[in-house]
């Protein structure tokens, strides 16, 4: 691969853009691109052709790799940004894209590694854009490694794990924190292309897998599976949620069921991924997002920059450092200086420490509904909603209201076979929460929009 593209003309510090699924083309395109001294743009498969268009031509990506089953909008977006060079791996499609087979042609002999240095950008990796326009995250060598080897040596990663791959490798945490993490120590990676709950309880059954990363609404998925044995899921030693706050009634009710515990850790885009992380079962703290790993600090800070003491009462913006942070956000000097305002990167998320370290998180800053001067945070309306028997997920945001400013509103996935009305729904909530805080809308549906990675798409439900 890496001899294939210097053949193209990519050199060190050009950009390649890889769109694709959890094939085992991609960490063997990744790790070509890096080898030639290219840097890595991983696209969301599920982006259609004006998005990958604006991608790619804001990312400069001189050459695209696809699957063939997203040819057609990959083909539109390369011509549409004046990317000539694109690849498609995958079964043979009607498509004008040259086979991905082309650059994996055996060489006689070993290819050199290009020379980098730590500090060099190795991905530019995209923003989810769940509130906005994308942004591209340069990550460096140096970041991308040391977020493979700290938490991989905290977690006690082994050469004879098997690490289910079903997070997108196209996004951070499946790229950095299961893919790099899993190679870096030697272990084997169960490739799944596309999260269901038989797919992936059956790669656990058929491979003794004994790690699942996974994000909550993949757990929720997974709980509401027939309890039937038909999965035989006793390898697993350990599973893993980040990408977004698993609600408490999640987490336990898996728990119980699969006997094995979850790791919950914290961590976005541009910090590639972690933050922080609960490192074992015995080094917990139940619903916190752990305490920050080696080699990174994070501190809650108040609208003034302050830093706030520990305790559920002192919620406040989120900042980290370290090497674990982005170079910056490519081609946005601007945007990047607003970001490390201080000297410090601005999650945009809200949290506590208690008095041990462990940070918990309220909700995102730009979530925070404000109802008639009252501060709501929609995680906590979401926990209560979860806890409901007749409730499968929840998602809660602000809509604009005359009166108050913003209203709160719940959108309601019941589980199968419930009968479940809004009605019902706002009783539950208005006889467990300050009045001020319990949702007056509700709107049943039978599924939430996610994103490519499984979050869900609020910038989608307002």
């Amino acid at each position: 691969m890496a001899a294939a593209l210097t053949a193209r003309g990519v050199r060190p510090g050009d950009r390649v853009a890889l769109h694709l699924p959890n094939v085992p083309e991609f960490p063997i395109a990744y790790f070509g691109i890096l080898k030639a001294g290219g840097v890595v743009v991983p696209l969301n498969v599920l982006l259609r052709a004006p998005e990958i268009a604006f991608q790619l031509a804001d990312s400069g990506a001189k050459l695209l790799l696809t699957w063939s089953a997203f040819a057609g909008d990959a083909a539109k977006g390369a011509a549409e940004a004046g990317v000539t060079e694109c690849y498609a791996a995958g079964p043979p499609a009607d498509h004008p894209l040259r086979p991905f087979a082309d650059l994996t042609t055996p060489i006689s002999a070993a290819f050199p590694l290009a020379d980098r240095q730590p500090q060099d950008v190795a991905a530019i990796v995209y923003t989810s854009g769940t509130t906005g326009q994308p942004k591209g995250a340069e990550l460096t060598n140096f970041q991308l490694y040391m977020n493979a080897d700290i938490p991989g040596r905290l977690f006690e990663l082994r050469p004879d794990d098997v690490v289910i791959a079903v997070l997108p490798l196209f996004h951070v945490f499946g790229m950095s924190s299961t893919m790099n993490v899993g190679i870096r120590f030697g272990a084997a990676l169960s490739l799944v292309p596309r999260f269901t709950p038989e797919a992936v309880l059956g790669a656990i059954a058929r491979d003794r897998a004994t790690i699942f990363d996974g994000v909550p609404t993949m757990f929720t998925a997974l709980l509401a599976q027939p309890d039937d044995g038909r999965y035989d899921t006793s390898s697993l030693r350990v599973c893993i949620s980040g990408g977004d706050a698993i609600p408490a009634q999640v987490l336990d009710a898996f728990e119980r069921r699969y006997r094995v515990p979850i790791l919950e850790g914290y961590g976005m885009t541009e910090t590639a991924a972690t933050i922080s992380f609960n490192v074992s079962e015995q080094d917990r703290r139940a619903y916190s997002v752990g305490r920050p790993v080696w080699g990174v600090e994070a501190q809650v800070w108040d609208g003034d920059g302050r830093r706030l003491p520990p305790g559920p009462g002192n919620v406040g913006e989120i900042v980290t450092r370290g090497y674990h942070t982005m170079r910056g956000y490519h081609g946005h000097p601007a945007a990047t200086a607003e970001a490390f305002a201080g000297g410090w990167f601005h999650t945009g998320d809200l949290g506590y420490f208690d008095d041990d370290g462990y940070l918990f998180i309220v909700d995102r800053k730009k979530e925070l509904i404000i109802r008639g001067g009252y501060n709501v945070y929609p995680r906590e309306v979401e926990e209560v909603l979860h806890r409901h028997p007749g409730v499968l997920t929840a998602a809660v945001i602000g809509v604009p209201d005359e009166r108050l400013g913003e209203e709160v509103k719940a959108f309601v996935v019941p589980r199968p076979g419930t009968a479940l009305s809004a009605a019902e729904v706002i009783g539950y909530c208005r006889d467990r929460l300050a009045s001020y805080k319990y949702p007056r809308l509700v709107e049943l549906r039978a599924s939430l929009p996610l994103s490519g990675a499984g979050k869900v798409l609020k910038k989608e439900l307002r």
